[in-house]
């Protein structure tokens, strides 16, 4: 691989200047490994031919690979932006030196520097979106104050952040709360990266749940097909499916409530491995389980993408269904379990 890199590398002086040769050598780079290279070298070629319609849809389409849609969700959340904002201000005081881990667009440590943070140190293991970062940062006037590491959280040493971190800032939670390793993530930064006391936004997450009809049933799943009977293959069928919140397809059919609540601000989070919840039925036809997240920003700031119509959110409420259908009745009190490995969540219904 170092051979090949080397060769690579060597190319470079003779394809500048040629745009096509320059984004055809970024593809090889990239496919060798050497993606801050990669990009450079095909932002500088897409710079020399800016009218050049088939490069520049070659250009795109290689620095969008690995590259996940939900970035260009999450900044449209507009609840969600004004929850974080809040928190950094009332937090940010000052002199304070602020670690964010997950930098993205670079929008959350913006705030923090637009609310004072004298120094920023922001995380992105996705070299093609921490070059892209660096560039929203200074064209924002924030370059000053804001550095750009690229790579995980856990190979930054103390020395390059600079000394322990007055504030931790992130938001690495999935649909689920877990997917995106915020609990192992978050334990490794409070332990080797931030001071005693330092504050945390988010400082809690929780995962809540809900008795809820699926409107449309159980569709996907296999029966006959062409005479021959394929339902075996439904046990290869993942257990919970996504939904937009405001779908109008599922309806809840209790209250809510928390089955897991985790301190984000922990050098170690002690969550019950299980837990279980009791909700009274709204009564009538269930035949799942919907789960969703809130997070507690500070004790006085909250956002949460509960599902209703109409209501928008850059996570998806997710959708456990049951085995069968059940009816139930105004009042009746059902059990919802689950249990989590720290970076999986299982949920289900206890019937007695």
């Amino acid at each position: 691989m170092r051979k090949l890199s080397d060769g690579l590398t060597a190319l470079q002086p003779k394809a500048e200047g040629n745009p096509a040769a320059m984004v055809q050598l970024a593809g090889l780079m990239r496919k060798g490994g050497q993606v801050e290279q990669a990009v450079a070298l095909c932002r500088r070629a897409l710079a020399l031919a800016p009218h050049d319609a088939e490069l520049a849809a070659q250009g795109r389409a290689l620095l969008s690979r690995d590259v996940p849609n939900w970035h260009f969700t999450i900044v449209a959340d507009a609840g969600r932006n004004a929850a974080y904002d809040v928190a950094l201000r009332r937090a940010i005081k000052p002199g304070m030196r602020v670690l964010e881990i997950g930098t993205g667009t670079g929008i959350l440590a913006m705030m923090a520097a637009r609310a004072g943070a004298a120094e920023v140190v922001t995380c992105e293991m996705n070299p093609v979106i921490a070059s892209a970062a660096r560039g929203i940062i200074e064209t924002n006037g924030y370059g000053d104050v804001v550095r750009v590491f690229s790579g995980h959280s856990d190979k930054l040493a103390l020395a390059e952040l600079g000394g322990r971190a007055d504030l931790l800032v992130s938001e690495i939670v999935s649909n689920n709360l877990l997917g995106e390793e915020v609990l192992p993530t978050h334990e490794k930064a409070m332990r080797d990266l931030m001071k005693p006391g330092a504050q945390v936004i988010p400082a809690r997450g929780r995962v809540r749940v809900a008795l809820a009809e699926d409107l449309a049933g159980e569709t996907g799943r296999m029966r006959m097909v062409d005479g021959f009977d394929l339902s075996l293959f439904n046990d290869l069928r993942a257990p919970a499916r996504s939904h937009s919140v405001g779908s109008k397809r599922i309806e809840l059919r209790s209250e809510a409530s928390d089955l897991f609540d985790f301190d984000l601000g922990s050098r170690r989070v002690c969550t019950p491995a299980k837990a279980r919840t009791c909700v009274r039925a709204a009564g009538g036809r269930v035949n799942g389980i919907a789960q969703w997240i809130a997070l507690d920003m500070d004790e006085n700031t909250h956002y949460e993408n509960r599902p209703m119509p109409s209501t928008t959110s850059c996570w998806d409420m997710m959708f456990h269904a049951l085995p069968a259908p059940i009816e139930t009745a105004p009042g009746q009190a059902m059990t919802i379990a689950g249990s989590h490995d720290r970076h999986n969540l299982t949920i289900w219904m206890d019937i007695l």
